[in-house]
């Protein structure tokens, strides 16, 4: 339904297009907000009453999001802080550790692997929608473990693989990404702890800056700063040179199939910045996200660019792999540059649906900054299936 009403707004151009999609969203926000308010005085006058749900948009329909979600989704800076700076955060990430081992014991989602020339890059479906990956030297039987938020899991495909463990690569503090370091460099006394110094990374051994490169074995990976979900978050990209294959970006919750992660510490300038870092990189990159999150963002870019036809090409082979549980990833850089709206903010169509306007002081940039800060406005308010 959602789709539908969104599609017949944006069709065409023009800014009665922005005028159509902001008003069926900023007026189911604003119902929303009217009706928190309300809640809040009947709670006030009778403790004992129940919370009742909240009511559809009259020209939107929201499906409720499934608990189990990624923590950090739809948060307030104060719950953000006590996440991400007390020891708070860190129980709650072992209470969501906990459900998602009862509820996925096998895991999320089933991994499919790539092998290249002596070169295995492995998926470890961690959580409820995580990702981490183990990267191995085939011939050397070496391995780098990337985000391993499940220490559990990621050893058992350490000793599945039967490989050696030697570096882990964090793209940035937040638990569901850094949670398993402990434990992992604990058992594996030489294992060492890569991540930005800016970005608090527990049990961090090796501090890397932009364009560092990491070497294991024949594995030369190179750590790129890409500030704004977190102030140090690096995604690292596996040169693909030495194996005569496609080169691997790891991440982290900068880029997603079909979407980007929420500018928790930055700014939009910060967020637009980094993703052009990873749009430098070439169109044959593999793309292996943080998170298995490909049905919601392609269901949100049908909305901003309902006609496009590499998305639905793309959804529709989305949804066989989820109907049998099957990971989504990876995807490449070309494709996520003709679907995904955040990557796509040089587009006219969607300058013209969703966009401010020219910016006065004729700054490009700027002004594909305010368009990439109302896509992830409203893509913060979409809900889907």
């Amino acid at each position: 339904m959602a789709a539908v009403v969104a599609a017949t707004a944006l069709k065409g151009r023009g800014a009665r297009n922005a005028r159509v999609l902001r008003g069926i969203l900023s007026g189911a926000a604003a119902n929303k907000a009217s009706h928190n308010r309300t809640r809040a005085l009947q709670s006030h006058s009778s403790p004992e009453c129940k919370e009742e749900p909240e009511p559809l948009s009259p020209e939107l329909e929201y499906i409720p999001r499934k608990r189990g979600k990624n923590p950090m989704k739809a948060v307030g800076l104060a719950w953000y802080s006590l996440y991400t700076r007390t020891w708070l955060g860190y129980l709650f990430y072992r209470q969501q550790l906990r459900r998602a081992r009862n509820r996925y014991p096998k895991g999320h989602s089933k991994a499919q692997p790539r092998l290249f020339n002596g070169v295995k890059v492995l998926p470890i479906p961690v959580l409820s929608d995580n990702y981490s990956y183990l990267i191995i030297d085939t011939q050397a039987r070496l391995a780098v473990a990337v985000d391993p938020s499940d220490p559990r899991a990621v050893q058992a495909s350490i000793e599945k693989e039967g490989v050696t463990l030697v570096a882990i690569l964090c793209t940035h503090k937040h638990w569901d990404h850094s949670g398993g370091n402990r434990d992992l460099s604990r058992r594996h006394r030489d294992c060492r702890v890569y991540g930005s110094p800016q970005d608090g990374i527990p049990y961090l051994t090796h501090p890397l800056c932009h364009q560092d490169v990491v070497s294991v074995g024949r594995l030369q990976i190179r750590a790129l700063a890409t500030p704004g979900h977190t102030q140090g978050h690096l995604v690292y990209l596996l040169d693909g040179e030495p194996y005569k294959g496609p080169s691997c970006l790891f991440s982290g919750d900068l880029l997603f199939l079909s979407g980007c992660g929420r500018t928790f510490e930055g700014t939009a300038e910060t967020m637009l910045s980094s993703l052009d870092t990873v749009l430098g990189l070439g169109d044959d990159t593999l793309l292996w996200p943080g998170h298995e999150y490909a049905e919601e963002n392609l269901g949100f870019a049908g909305v901003v660019e309902p006609e496009n036809l590499a998305r639905e090409r793309k959804m529709q082979w989305v949804q066989r792999q989820r109907m049998e549980r099957k990971s989504t990833c990876p995807s490449t850089l070309g494709e996520e540059r003709s679907y995904n709206p955040f990557l796509r903010t040089h587009c006219l169509a969607l300058q013209e649906a969703l966009g401010p306007g020219p910016d006065p002081t004729g700054d490009d940039g700027c002004s594909r900054a305010q368009l990439l800060e109302e896509l992830r406005r409203l893509k913060d308010m979409h809900k889907s299936k």
